[in-house]
């Protein structure tokens, strides 16, 4: 785990509710894996105190930086849109355990919602990579929420839009494409991130068809470096429930040990 000030290469508004930030990762010497995160310090004042984490959109290792897609919802999120290109921000990282594409998994299907889009960007990067045929479905408010489609057409993805303007987001409609992607393209595992619904939907899907998958889960978090339990969910091991904290033993758990309910 790294600390340091990296420049901010760019941090520019991209929708309505959404920032994109790339910064100059030149410093940080750890292997950075999708499913990871940083924490960041939004500004240079105390208020606000605690540091936000934020999952990795893209990590560029040929030109050493990473992005990071966010959303301006509260006051930490707003002061780092006011951090301009060529300042510097305070980043802790990468943290937690990241996504795995198992050798044979030369299929996978992607289930995100909002910012969980973000999450799961970094996977495609990584599944293209690796020559790992992706399909995604992206769920989100309205079509101007659907911000990484064409970056990750570009990486080849194979990408279903569905959203609540449009009536296409509700969970059986949702369930009844994934059913048919299973069925037709010779899915080996599932990944998703970013609604409960969802990712209850993505669970009980894998399970009906004996598919592996994982998880990222989203909490919030104080410390980051679980210290504080700030960020506890249960998952089930060897026929038993127990508390984890999703910033160390996570964010990304296997599907199937998730207590969602």
């Amino acid at each position: 785990m790294t600390v340091a000030h990296v420049k901010v290469l760019s941090n520019i508004q991209v929708s309505e509710r959404y920032w994109h930030m790339v910064v100059d990762a030149s410093l940080i010497q750890e292997d950075i894996k999708p499913g990871q995160f940083f924490n960041l310090k939004c500004g240079d004042e105390l208020d606000p105190f605690l540091r936000r984490p934020f999952s990795i959109y893209r990590i560029n290792p040929d030109e050493r930086t990473i992005e990071f897609l966010y959303l301006v919802k509260g006051e930490g999120t707003k002061r780092m849109t006011r951090i301009a290109e060529g300042h510097t921000i305070d980043v802790f990282g990468p943290l937690g355990e990241g996504f795995a594409i198992a050798e044979d998994w030369d299929s996978i299907l992607l289930v995100a919602r909002g910012v969980g889009i973000a999450t799961l960007a970094a996977l495609v990067q990584e599944a293209a990579r690796k020559q790992v045929k992706c399909v995604a479905i992206l769920s989100a408010r309205s079509q101007n929420d659907l911000l990484a489609t064409e970056a990750l057409e570009a990486l080849g993805a194979q990408i279903y839009k569905v959203t609540e303007e449009e009536g296409t987001s509700g969970v059986d409609h949702v369930g009844q494409l994934m059913k048919s992607i299973i069925e037709t393209q010779g899915i080996k595992a599932l990944f998703t991130c970013g609604s409960k619904r969802l990712s209850l939907l993505t669970q009980q899907t894998a399970e009906a068809y004996g598919l592996p998958g994982q998880i990222a889960l989203e909490e919030h978090m104080g410390c980051a470096m679980g210290v504080c339990y700030a960020c506890v969910c249960d998952i089930k091991e060897a026929g038993s429930v127990r508390s984890v904290r999703v910033c160390k033993e996570g964010p990304v758990f296997d599907l199937d040990k998730v207590v969602l309910v």
